[in-house]
């Protein structure tokens, strides 16, 4: 399989495989590539119906040319910790960006909580954002909102006035709350457009069918993760014979 970055002729056939109406994965599989691979690079150059081989390839020359240009200031990605493979770390932070990006969320939103998620701390200021990712207060703070919009994000208050933003699995948890609670207010207003459009009317059966799915769904997500909380949340303990045996921190 072959390794190293994308050259511009596999770039070509990305472009002709996306025009053909193919799968990531049957792109991959022709070039011999990880399906990962493939599903980066469409994203951070456009999205499969804005692909274009010539323009993503000047692209990643660029971005590389930059990444040569900060590397002898040191004020690029932070040094690795506990002897990671440096350029390891920088291709999975952007192949967990492009999950982010293909599931919806904004490329500088999906970026930030990339960021957060993969520091060992799980926190970060502001300042501490803008350097690593070589963006502006701004983009940062307008993804950060973003974030605490969806539950993803929540903020601390660091040393002195600065703030810190903070990903751990609790914010996971409250995410997964905060998408059901949208989801049961989508049933709610269902409900009250079946009254609205005369019960056992079609529009008013299709409303009725939407609110008893997303209903189900929606009961569903909370009580999975009140469930996975409860589960992740025991911690072992050691018995009488010196093996572990489980506590809730809720006991």
């Amino acid at each position: 399989m072959p390794g190293g970055r994308l050259t511009q002729q596999e770039r070509q056939q990305i472009a002709l495989g996306l025009a053909d109406g193919l799968a990531y994965a049957e792109i991959a599989r022709r070039l011999e590539r990880p399906t990962s691979t493939i599903t980066r690079e469409v994203m951070r150059n456009g999205g499969p119906t804005a692909y274009r081989a010539d323009l993503a390839h000047r692209a990643t020359e660029r971005r590389a040319h930059r990444r040569r240009q900060a590397a002898p200031r040191g004020s690029g990605a932070p040094e690795q910790a506990y002897g990671r493979d440096a350029e390891a770390v920088r291709e999975y932070e952007e192949t967990f960006t492009t999950v982010m990006m293909a599931s919806g969320m904004p490329t500088m939103t999906a970026r930030v909580l990339a960021c957060l998620t993969l520091t060992d701390a799980g926190s970060l200021t502001a300042a501490e954002l803008v350097q690593r990712l070589q963006v502006s207060p701004a983009s940062v703070s307008k993804a950060i909102a973003f974030l605490e919009s969806q539950g993803l994000v929540r903020r601390e208050q660091g040393e002195g006035r600065r703030e810190r933003y903070v990903v751990d699995d609790d914010v996971w948890y409250q995410s997964m709350m905060a998408s059901a609670r949208s989801i049961a207010h989508i049933v709610e207003t269902a409900r009250q457009g079946v009254h609205v459009l005369v019960p056992g009317t079609p529009a008013a059966i299709r409303l009725e069918n939407i609110a008893r799915f997303l209903d189900f769904v929606s009961e569903s997500t909370a009580r999975a993760a009140e469930q996975a909380r409860e589960i992740l949340r025991t911690k072992p303990e050691a018995g009488s014979d010196g093996t572990a045996e489980p506590e809730s921190e809720h006991e």
